[in-house]
């Protein structure tokens, strides 16, 4: 009988173990995230804070903003 509840105690513990490692490893904090834009031009995706607004449409580069409007 003694031999039952260890089993169990090792599997409660195995148990709650694991449990808590799975909750460690989900992701924390999405706060540094940023918002992904699309170059009107090429299709390319970047930051959009590192995107060239003109006309109310993002560009990957200053380049492909002027070939744009031509």
């Amino acid at each position: 009988m003694s031999r039952l509840f260890l089993l169990i105690a090792i599997a409660a513990l195995v148990y709650l173990l694991v449990r808590s490692f799975r909750k460690s490893d989900a992701p924390q904090d999405r706060s540094d995230a940023e918002d992904m834009v699309r170059c009107v031009h090429c299709g390319v995706h970047l930051p959009k804070s590192e995107g060239i607004l003109a006309g109310g449409q993002f560009f990957c580069g200053v380049e492909h903003r002027d070939a744009y409007r031509k």
